[in-house]
């Protein structure tokens, strides 16, 4: 179990990602080719990233470098991870070059403690090498996350939408409480159940936590293995219902096109309840919650419910059909208000 101790300037410090990192889900998504458990969750994806990686021939770098580097086990090197890959893959990837020599031999020989790896692998320490590494992230992002980040952001909106909420409502006590199964708050303590059984404390010291909601990331959070870095916990999403996974739409389109229901629509980009729903589009809450269920089926939203209120968010699939041309989304304004 992992121990994280909060003072109160580290509550006040807390934060949300409000974006996927391409590093850490890059790290999670490496971990659920290697396991059997957690491919259920993302069948559909697991299913187009073996296509992706025979079809860009990938393979023999995943199973050589990917892997070895990235095993699913108790450790994996902190330098992969770097807090610059939340300001995009290009800056996470610059910081895995710049990685300073020493630190990268001395978290391989970590590595090594854990698991056995090539002793090739200690070349990463030279800049050409690490060179190579960036090149085969780059390309696996490509290949196999990429084609997934708008379903990613949707879902990271959607979990933003509830978590500030919950912030709003109820403080950062609020949010670290429902946070899932895996994480239990005992101020000032979070109690998180992690990989590999580790049993260790981590106190912030007044740095704050940043908080980031990951697509691939299974069952149990991570963190970085090193207390003196930036404090970050990457946890697993709350599991998609059927209508917020990518995939064809299979009620018909036309039962969306009523005035008040695009109206609806419109009301929930930014998330709502039914009764935000109700006042915003001048219906009753019952007719509101109509509407909803008719959208959610159609698989334009995803219901998400927290505390006695369901909150309503866009999926990837109703946030492109309100991604229209200035003009026609003025259009569809004006007529869903008239």
């Amino acid at each position: 179990m992992l121990r994280i101790h909060f003072t109160a300037e580290d509550l006040s410090r807390t934060r949300l990602a409000e974006r996927p990192d391409p590093l850490w889900e890059i790290t999670a998504s490496l971990h659920r080719l290697q396991s059997k458990e957690g491919r259920w969750a993302h069948a559909a994806w697991y299913r187009d990233a073996c296509d992706a990686i025979a079809t860009q021939k990938l393979g023999a770098v995943v199973r050589t470098l990917l892997f070895p580097l990235f095993p699913r086990a108790s450790y994996f090197p902190d330098f992969l991870t770097p807090g610059e890959a939340g300001q995009g893959l290009r800056s996470g990837l610059g910081a895995i070059l710049d990685t300073p020599p020493a630190r990268v031999r001395h978290e391989i020989g970590l590595l090594a403690q854990v698991r056995k790896v090539p002793s090739e692998m200690y070349r990463l320490a030279d800049r050409d090498t690490r060179e190579d590494l960036v090149t085969a992230l780059r390309r696996y992002h490509e290949a196999v996350i990429a084609p997934y980040d708008d379903h990613m952001q949707a879902r990271i909106d959607a979990e933003g939408a509830r978590q500030g909420r919950a912030l709003l409502h109820g403080g950062a006590e609020v949010l670290l409480g429902g946070l899932g199964p895996a994480m239990r708050w005992k101020a000032p303590v979070l109690e998180v159940d992690y990989v590999g059984g580790i049993d260790r404390d981590l106190r912030l010291d007044g740095r704050g936590l940043l908080l980031i909601p990951s697509y691939f990331c299974w069952q149990k959070p991570v963190s970085f293995a090193d207390p003196d870095l930036p404090p970050v916990l990457l946890y697993p999403l709350a599991p998609a219902d059927r209508a917020s996974r990518p995939g064809p739409c299979e009620a018909p389109l036309s039962a969306l096109l009523g005035r008040t229901r695009a109206a609806v629509l419109l009301a929930v980009t930014y998330g709502a309840t039914n009764s935000e729903i109700a006042r915003a589009v001048s219906v009753s809450t019952a007719n509101a919650s109509h509407h909803t269920t008719v959208l959610r089926d159609a698989g334009l939203i995803a219901s998400h419910r927290h505390a006695n209120t369901v909150l309503h968010t866009l999926t990837p699939l109703g946030a492109s059909l309100l991604r229209l041309p200035d003009q026609d989304r003025r259009v569809t304004s004006q007529e869903s208000q008239g």
